[in-house]
């Protein structure tokens, strides 16, 4: 987990009408290191589905395959762990369901919360979000300064997520990023293989 850079999350509701399995698939040539499936509208047995054939598609040896929120539906996938939201079962719960073997993500917004989740029992963080964002429209921007700061703790490998693009991707690197997440910039754009690569080129310039 310490050597990805690009992290893509493919949200049902951010593909604008296209198969997700396309989306991944596109994001993946064009750099992702890491996809995660986000559906929070769907019933369980339609995102176990699409999960199952989003697996297929990526293999084992091009991407991490990550699933939002739910433990249950990453081993019925054989996804390659969850990522989990402040508002979901702790990581230490996640890991009794998951086993030693899989990754385990954990959101954090705020220095206090990065911290604590030093010794939650997670692999890496998101740190979010960095801008205002219609993906989390009740969290509040925690802007630039937050990734200063966590970046001087030294611990688990962080992701910067929210609001994150080519427009403004510089500053998030200049700010201390070395990895981001993205949701729209890459699954929502028009062209997602490109727009990956894009991304992907400037991290990798680190």
């Amino acid at each position: 987990m310490r050597d990805f850079r690009l992290y893509v999350i493919i949200d049902k509701q951010a593909v604008k009408g296209r198969d997700l399995v396309y989306a991944a698939k596109e994001a993946v040539a064009g750099g992702a290191d890491v996809i995660q499936l986000r559906d929070k509208g769907s019933d369980a047995a339609d995102v176990v589905e699409a999960g199952l054939a989003m697996r297929k598609a990526i293999g084992r040896d091009q991407a991490l395959f990550i699933v939002n929120d739910s433990p249950d539906i990453a081993i019925a996938v054989d996804a390659d762990g969850v990522h989990l939201g402040q508002e979901d079962m702790p990581a230490i719960g996640a890991r009794s369901i998951l086993g030693k073997g899989k990754i385990i993500g954990l959101s954090t917004h705020s220095l206090e919360q990065a911290a604590a989740a030093q010794n939650s029992g997670a692999d890496y963080i998101g740190v979010g979000p960095i801008f205002t964002t219609p993906t989390k429209p009740g969290y509040k921007a925690v802007g630039l300064e937050l990734i200063i700061k966590v970046n001087k703790i030294k611990g688990l490998p962080f992701v910067a997520i929210g609001g994150i693009d080519e427009s403004n991707i510089d500053e998030v690197i200049a700010a201390g990023a070395s990895r981001i997440a993205v949701v729209r910039a890459v699954c929502g754009a028009e062209d997602i293989r490109g727009s990956a690569k894009r991304l992907k080129d400037k991290l990798t310039r680190i």
